[in-house]
């Protein structure tokens, strides 16, 4: 262990040094829970926790590689982690790893586990809906126009290096493996369609494999599911980088345009609006638009950190219970901290501590307002926020693990 080297960031180095890396990773002892939430990789993985003692302690995952991918990987997380982008946070890497007997071991690169995030096989080996697995295609082909629209060549895009996590009624997609990819000052459309093929013939592949071992569902085409996420890609492109032809006069129009890309998830920082000759047409052009508009808005009102759907379903709630509850001119500071009082933290604080952990706090309140819906839907009558919250720990919690192992609660 005396040239043992690593390189990283925070409190987690601490506890990383006490690891074995004196032993190959495949002969590290890994609990049954973690594996089933590891996903597919070429090299070596393990989800270790920092305290095998307890339950809830703070999971790493440990990839084996050569030295030259570890820092090259590291770097890449670290730069898109800096850019906002979805992705998984690295931690260190480790080198100068030998064994009890002085021969080299492979360089580790350490990530944080993304909590309350499932790799595409276990989702897919579960009960699942059409809609679900249109919602994984949509939220991988979103992934991707935000890695290229950082200018982010991923190389490798495929199921196997995303991982997904509930937003709302969707998913949410993030990035696990950057070990291909490159960061350009803008993509051309060269680099885009490039990722698009590798992209196209990964996922077909690995849906083909699912189906051949008779996981995926018997009326899903491979190739056309991946072909849904190629389109889904390209509509979402086309949306945020090509022009709009809007009616000059229409003077909700150009307001509009923008309200469809905040709807998207996006906020347009700039934008360009010219007149087309004398057709009386105006050309909308966006020029920089920022990904996480709901979610940064909601960050910035109430501090909370969520997913983008369920910063959209969370401000719908607050903006409806300040209409209701406040005069008009009432500060954001007076309303917001009552809501997060009288609704939000009456949910989750519901929550016996024996349940807690197993889903998202914004996700386990989206659904409780969606359970509140079904319920006044079955009995004709609206049956109360607290009703709808017991009615889901009874009936909902005790059979959700969202991520598969209990998260810090």
């Amino acid at each position: 262990m005396a040239g043992l080297r690593i390189k990283g960031l925070g409190e987690e180095i601490a506890t990383l040094a006490q690891l074995p890396w004196d032993k190959p990773l495949e002969e590290w002892p890994e609990d049954e829970v973690l594996t089933q939430m590891r996903g597919i990789s070429r090299h070596v993985v393990r989800l270790i926790r920092s305290n095998p003692k307890k339950i809830n302690s703070e999971i790493f995952a440990i990839k084996e590689t050569n030295a030259e991918f570890s820092n090259r990987e590291y770097s890449l997380l670290r730069e898109l982690n800096q850019r906002g982008a979805p992705c998984v946070e690295p931690v260190a890497v480790i080198e100068g790893r030998l064994d009890k007997d002085g021969n080299e071991l492979p360089a580790a690169l350490v990530t944080k586990y993304l909590p309350y995030s499932l790799p595409y096989r276990v989702i897919l080996s579960g009960s699942v809906t059409p809609a679900e697995v249109l919602n994984m295609a949509n939220a991988l082909a979103l992934l991707l126009v935000r890695m290229h629209l950082l200018g982010f060549w991923w190389g490798d895009c495929s199921l196997s290096n995303t991982l997904f996590r509930r937003d709302a009624d969707e998913f949410a997609a993030y990035l696990v493996d950057a070990e291909t990819g490159e960061f350009q000052k803008s993509l051309s459309n060269g680099q885009r369609e490039h990722d698009l093929e590798l992209a196209l013939v990964n996922v077909a592949g690995e849906l083909d494999d699912l189906a051949s071992a008779g996981v995926l569902q018997a009326d899903m085409d491979p190739v056309r599911a991946s072909e849904g996420v190629i389109k889904r890609y390209r509509r979402l492109w086309a949306m945020l980088k090509e022009p709009q032809i809007l009616d000059a006069a229409d003077r909700q129009a150009v307001e509009r345009a923008m309200r469809s890309l905040q709807d998207l998830g996006f906020a347009v920082e700039e934008v360009e609006v010219t007149t087309q000759g004398d057709k009386g047409v105006l050309k909308f052009q966006p020029r920089l638009v920022a990904a996480r508009y709901h979610a940064n808005r909601l960050e910035e009102l109430m501090g909370l950190k969520t997913e983008e759907l369920q910063a959209k379903r969370l401000l719908a709630s607050y903006d409806r219970y300040k209409a209701r509850e406040f005069p008009p001119s009432t500060p954001h500071a007076i309303a917001v901290k009552q809501w997060l009082t009288d609704v939000f933290r009456r949910v989750v604080n519901q929550v016996p501590d024996d349940l807690k952990g197993r889903v998202e706090p914004a996700q386990l309140f989206h659904e409780v307002l969606e359970n509140r819906w079904y319920l006044g839907e079955k009995l004709g009558r609206d049956v109360g926020l607290d009703f709808a919250t017991q009615d889901y720990i009874e009936k909902v919690l005790p059979y959700r693990m969202d991520s598969g192992v209990l998260v810090n609660k």
